[in-house]
């Protein structure tokens, strides 16, 4: 079961305020999923962006919650960088404060997040890696492209079934801001959003 302020959380997110040419680029990923669905296939999505620290990883959480949201079953998210840094931490304290249960489990350069968001639900494990690290799928997986300069540095990506540019604009601009926190909010909100859209217009067989 989601916890609780996540679930409100879902509730709340208005995906008619998307626009239409938004939805239009969302419906690659869509018709994607629903092709893996019909299929009986495990659909298994990797999120890409240029340090794995920020946008890639809350699609991926965002992701992975509205699979679980919308009972589509089969689905494994994953994330990774062109290359590996560490998850920016004001992306653990976003999390947080919607709802997500977070702990670091190390302290290193490169720390690693427990993110729990159900009861019932096998945790994520959030840091930073590069796209083709041994945790994430080496084929059969959709990369999606999280940032205009990740799709554009990586014009090929070994063992993609098909790639998807779903760009958001870097909340690392807000950094040192009095309006980073906020931002931050922003773009998870953004991501969650589009998210629920994907997921819900997923039909099952």
């Amino acid at each position: 079961m989601l916890f609780a302020t996540i679930k409100k959380l879902i509730i709340a997110l208005d995906i008619a305020k998307i626009p239409q040419d938004r939805k239009e680029i969302l419906q690659l990923l869509i018709d994607y999923m629903q092709y893996k669905v019909i299929s009986n296939q495990t659909i298994n999505l990797n999120f890409i962006c240029t340090h794995n620290s920020r946008r890639s990883h809350l699609a991926q959480v965002w992701a992975q919650v509205m699979a679980y949201n919308f009972q589509i079953k089969n689905v494994k998210c994953f994330s990774g960088g062109t290359e590996a840094t560490a998850l920016f931490p004001l992306i653990a304290k976003t999390l947080k404060n919607s709802g997500f249960k977070i702990e670091m489990l190390s302290e290193e350069k490169n720390p690693k997040y427990n993110i729990e968001y159900a009861n019932d639900e096998p945790s994520i494990i959030g840091f930073s890696k590069k796209y083709d690290d041994t945790s994430n799928p080496s084929s059969q997986f959709a990369a999606i492209m999280t940032c205009s300069q990740a799709d554009d540095d990586c014009p090929f990506i070994p063992g993609a079934e098909k790639r998807i540019p779903i760009t958001y604009e870097d909340p690392k601009i807000s950094d040192g801001t009095p309006q980073q926190e906020s931002i931050y909010i922003e773009r998870s909100i953004q991501i969650a959003t589009e998210m629920k859209y994907i997921f819900s217009k997923i039909k099952q067989v």
